[in-house]
């Protein structure tokens, strides 16, 4: 497979810093992954450069933060069969495949991507859409992972026909990042099979986090999407010395909207192990969020959200209130009425 997938490799081609040199792999984070189309993208003479720090790892990966943990989301503990997690009354995730072309080093859910266990076998996916056939209260699903797209066409063919068979209602949300990573996978072959499961919307929700990454490949990709009917939504982590800068989330918003595509979500970056340099103090991520609001449209301006700790739910910062709790914390109210104590550091 073509692109760095090796500390080898990853030496060949950059001059590291020493944090660089100095991080080592291990069983709580995600493998070495770059994309020869991403490695592309990267300025390799520049150690600050945005796009480098999303997937050439650190020492920072290796230290875990008190308040940190593998499965901030809590999806082990809603998962209802292996590889659905039912945590919203109305929707699910199935878990296609642990498998990245690319593996962000700000990932989430690293206590599962990047595993190697493989895409899910026919007997996971026939449960999990037994169970989303019986349970007509969930009205949405998401296929993600890993990346869905690293299955061949014929084998997420079959996922789609899983789900649709049981639910023809469904409202599927393929979730990627291809059009990021490696945008020649977005062919016609692939778009007109994704768009003939249209009983109901299949919606495509990609992670764009920089302008740069908005490539002349990826425009393509992105109107070929857009072409054979399929609407395309993006969720843009907050990521310190990446995006943590008003008129550079302004430009990618507005870019985005041009190539047909809806900002979705602006999210806190997740209270996960060893992605504490990463996360933007809450406090200036609001303040970031003020200053997008007055340099974009609304159709341009995402929704700024955090997934609280111990899966208690997503709570949008724009609306949320939120109290200094003394100590470099805050406590956040759910829409439950519970208050959630939160680090803003």
């Amino acid at each position: 497979m073509p692109g760095i997938h090796s500390p080898e490799a990853l030496r060949e081609h950059f001059r590291l810093t020493p944090s660089e040199k100095a991080w080592r792999e291990d069983a709580s984070g995600v493998p070495l992954g770059i994309t020869e189309h991403y490695l592309s993208l990267i300025d390799g003479q520049d150690p600050t450069d945005p796009l480098r720090r999303q997937v050439v790892p650190t020492a920072g990966e290796n230290i875990t933060l008190p308040y940190e943990e593998s499965d901030p989301q809590a999806e082990e503990g809603h998962s209802v069969t292996p590889r659905l997690v039912h945590r919203y009354t109305n929707r699910a995730a199935f878990l296609v495949t642990d498998i990245c072309p690319m593996y962000c080093r700000h990932c989430f859910r690293r206590r599962f991507t990047g595993n190697l266990a493989g895409p899910a076998c026919s007997d996971e996916i026939a449960r999990a859409a037994d169970y989303v056939g019986s349970h007509p209260e969930i009205r949405e699903v998401l296929f993600t992972g890993g990346d869905p797209l690293t299955l061949d066409n014929s084998a997420l063919k079959s996922v789609f026909e899983a789900f649709r068979s049981r639910r023809a209602d469904l409202i599927i949300r393929l979730c990627t990042r291809y059009p990021v990573s490696d945008p020649d996978r977005i062919d016609d072959a692939l778009c007109a099979m994704v768009a003939s499961f249209s009983t109901a919307p299949v919606f495509v929700l990609t992670q764009f986090n920089h302008p740069r990454e908005l490539c002349l490949q990826s425009r393509r990709a992105l109107d070929r999407l857009h072409r054979f009917g399929l609407q395309v939504f993006n969720q843009t982590v907050l990521l310190r010395g990446v995006n943590d800068d008003s008129a550079v989330l302004a430009e990618l918003f507005e870019n985005l909207l041009g190539c047909y595509v809806k900002p979705y979500y602006l999210f806190q970056c997740d209270l996960v192990a060893g992605t504490g340099t990463f996360r933007v103090p809450l406090c200036r991520g609001m303040e970031i969020y003020r200053e997008l609001s007055t340099k974009v449209s609304g159709l341009a301006l995402p929704v700024y959200a955090i997934d609280l700790p111990g899966g208690r739910g997503k709570v949008n910062l724009g609306t949320a209130v939120i109290s200094p709790a003394g100590e470099g914390f805050v406590d956040i109210l759910t829409p439950e009425g519970a208050r959630v104590r939160y680090p803003d550091k």
